[in-house]
């Protein structure tokens, strides 16, 4: 056997050993609109390998991680736990959508979003969580503006902006598709940069399976 034939044959081997369970935990974006392209991604390499997405919001995933219930997750706000390892992931736009409605300025101040009807995620979500530091950074509580909703799910959130409820801080990736079709508005806001990260999750003092560290070096790989 010559060396490219021994090495294809080391490719193989070492795809078809890896097998077993992935259960994975994420909050409502990155296990709706990431996870399904790593997952399938991956399959695509270790074809004995078989997915189980737990998505819940990012407080209830931290949890789960710092229990040792999961051995890995990917969540919308930082851990604020030592019993959990984190690191930054992928980044995510936060949108300012209103329904295709609106008929209000396509560009407000910070000061103009007390105005609105806002709808909000519940306690827990990542989304929430970076709205509340987003608003904090520019001096602006949650308490000071006029919620008209707090809605369970992103999916929730963006029936709510169509009906024209009010408007939300919400993941362009929940809205793109909208937002191309022009069922939703963006609305600018003056001087905010609404950004934020997603977090990988570990548990901090439990090794994980061989399956998760191969998962976890391809997604690291896919985002660089």
């Amino acid at each position: 056997m010559d060396d490219l034939q021994q090495l294809q044959y080391d490719i193989v081997a070492a795809r078809t050993s890896i097998s077993g369970d992935l259960i994975l935990g994420a909050s409502t974006i990155p296990g709706t609109y990431l996870i399904p392209h790593f997952a399938a991604s991956f399959k695509k390499k270790y074809p004995a390998i078989s997915f189980e997405v737990r998505i819940k919001d990012s407080k209830k995933i931290i949890d789960a991680v710092a229990r040792n219930e999961l051995y890995l997750g990917i969540v919308g706000a930082m851990p604020q736990t030592s019993k959990v390892a984190h690191e930054p992931f992928v980044e995510d736009d936060l949108v300012l959508a209103a329904s295709k409605d609106y008929g209000g300025a396509a560009e407000i101040t910070i000061a103009g979003i007390k105005t609105l009807p806002l709808i909000v995620r519940e306690q827990g979500s990542g989304t929430r969580k970076s709205t509340e530091l987003l608003l904090a950074n520019e001096k602006v509580n949650l308490r000071q503006l006029s919620i008209c909703a707090t809605l369970g799910s992103s999916a929730a959130v963006k029936e709510a902006i169509k009906a024209n409820l009010g408007v939300s801080i919400i993941s362009r990736h929940a809205i793109a598709e909208d937002l191309k079709n022009g069922e939703l508005k963006e609305i600018t806001v003056e001087g905010l940069t609404m950004k934020r990260h997603f977090y990988i999750v570990t548990p901090a003092k439990r090794s994980l399976p061989h399956q998760y560290n191969i998962f976890l070096q391809n997604i690291r790989q896919q985002q660089m």
